[in-house]
């Protein structure tokens, strides 16, 4: 069994010291209610108090299901300080996936807000565990009031009595490539991927004043600490409501936000976007998936230089940041790229024994860094594969340039095979979104009797546009060659996307499987 580290820091207690900086500040804020740091930590030690009134101890994990909101994120920090590891369910994961989450994880107890998931929990508690305590965070028929308990729990000092190798965090992944994997994450893994990395690594604004839209369960929640470490305000919405955000950011004067590729196109269409005073903001963040250079470039043209990438994946983040000095449009070609590797990451780009590729060749990217998963929760054999050599192995495959940036060109299971050439759909994306009349694509590999693979293309044209399949096909003759040019193009309205907003490419090969199927007769 491994030992500890002992030099590891304790993630709780560095959370329970943020807070303390600036007892009178606004730490939290929505539409009808604003909580001090003093009192988010008041909330927290009453949280710890009814946490361990029900038993809950070092060792133990905690589910919670939740929408972005100011009682669910005090609740997690108060289980990490109490040594228990919280895993986070993705508000608009189905719920097959809850409760496979719930149960791989091995969760003790289930806490589900009542405001926007009652209807979820009465689906989703006949299939778990009779033994798991179920908690409410407002009242509800399917669980005991947490908030209820913590106001009659009275004022308790919060403290953190977790230890070193207390698993502070499991992450699942969005399941893009197959089962969904559990990254876990101890005490001291957990400061550096929620504190350290974010702080030496995101262009952060001095005293920000942030806009959380993306749900907490994942890539945002890692925000919420570095930016109330530097004495901020954290504004949080349940959802991604783009007339409400727009007012939020003109009214609070908002400097930082995150948005993935997919809200950005919504803002970007948004009819009332340039009704609204967006000057106060200094730092839109995006990640999670790959964003078309067209429209990073609109982005850039009208929302200003505050557009900056941070390129990363649940088992490690950051990787490589895009810096708002990179945005720029006489460098087009660094459009189309993940970043300058992060100051708090060591990357290198092997081949498939391990071994550095040679400069302008393609490789795995492959990343050291504090910030790193610590293991695969209950799968060892993947823990070993993907940490084999001393390496996090992503499964991107990259170039880099001269200068050092990145360049995603596909996900090692993405690549496309055929004729015996390897062809990366990123190419042929790329190649597509270039053409003025397309807004956003998706490109897979489908079975062909000859080829073994055929590039096959899914478009969403832009509003009022009537390009051709057969004008795609040249178009991307005409910059990438043959070999790239799609043997198949489907024009869509939209494409199936995961909870956390990436292009689910497994959706589209069963829908492609699907509609190549014979009819049964």
């Amino acid at each position: 069994m491994p030992q500890p580290n002992h030099n590891a820091v304790d993630f709780g207690a560095q959370a329970l010291l943020a807070l303390r900086r600036f007892p009178d500040r606004v730490a939290f804020q929505s539409e009808t209610n604003r909580f001090s740091y003093s009192a988010t930590l008041d909330l927290i030690g009453r949280f710890q108090a009814v946490l361990a009134a029900r038993g809950r101890k070092n060792g133990d994990i905690i589910a919670i299901l939740t929408d972005n909101s100011f009682e669910s994120w005090c609740v997690t920090i108060a289980a990490q300080g109490l040594g228990c590891g919280v895993t986070a369910l993705h508000p608009k994961n189905a719920i097959a996936d809850h409760i496979y989450q719930v149960a791989d994880a091995g969760a003790k107890c289930l806490i589900i807000d009542a405001l926007g998931h009652s209807e979820s929990a009465s689906a989703l508690l006949p299939a778990l565990d009779a033994e798991i305590d179920i908690l409410a965070i407002g009242g509800a028929d399917f669980g005991t009031d947490l908030v209820a308990l913590a106001d009659a729990a009275g004022s308790t000092t919060p403290l953190s009595r977790a230890r070193p190798d207390d698993i502070a965090m499991i992450h699942y992944t969005g399941g893009t490539t197959g089962r969904a994997k559990g990254a876990v994450r101890l005490q001291g893994t957990a400061s550096a991927f929620a504190l350290f990395a974010p702080l030496s690594d995101y262009e952060l604004p001095v005293a920000p004043r942030y806009l959380g839209v993306a749900p907490n369960s994942h890539a945002a929640g890692t925000f919420l600490l570095p930016l109330l470490w530097r004495g901020g305000t954290i504004h949080l919405m349940r959802g991604f409501d783009v007339e409400q955000a727009l007012a939020t950011i003109e009214r609070e004067r908002i400097n930082f936000t995150f948005l993935v590729p997919s809200m950005i196109y919504t803002l970007l269409d948004h009819p009332s976007l340039d009704r609204h005073d967006m000057s106060s903001l200094e730092t839109l963040l995006y990640g999670a998936s790959s964003i078309t250079p067209p429209r990073l470039l609109e982005a850039i043209e009208r929302l200003g230089p505050v557009m900056s990438q941070a390129y990363g994946q649940t088992e490690c983040l950051p990787l490589s940041v895009l810096r708002r000095a990179d945005h720029k449009a006489d460098t087009p070609h660094l459009l189309s790229s993940c970043g300058f590797p992060a100051a708090s990451a060591t990357v290198a780009l092997l081949d498939e024994d391990g071994d550095p590729i040679p400069a302008g060749e393609t490789g795995e990217i492959c990343v050291r860094s504090p910030a790193a998963l610590d293991r695969y929760h209950n799968l060892p054999d993947l823990t070993a594969e993907t940490l084999a050599g001393g390496w996090l192995h992503t499964g991107d495959i990259g170039t880099q340039d001269e200068q050092g940036y990145l360049f995603i060109v596909d996900r090692k299971k993405d690549m496309i095979i055929s004729g015996g050439f390897n062809i990366y759909s990123r190419d042929v994306e790329d190649a597509l979104t270039s053409h003025e009349q397309v807004d956003v694509c998706a490109v897979i590999g489908t079975p062909h009797p000859k080829w073994g693979e055929a590039v096959t293309a899914y478009i969403i044209r832009k509003p009022g546009a009537d390009v051709s399949s057969e004008a795609l096909v040249a178009h991307v003759k005409s910059r990438k060659g043959s070999l790239y040019a799609p043997k198949r193009v489907e024009f869509v309205d939209a494409l199936p996307l995961t909870a956390v907003g990436k292009i689910d490419k497994k959706a589209l090969r069963d829908l492609a499987g699907r509609a190549s199927a014979p009819e049964k007769r």
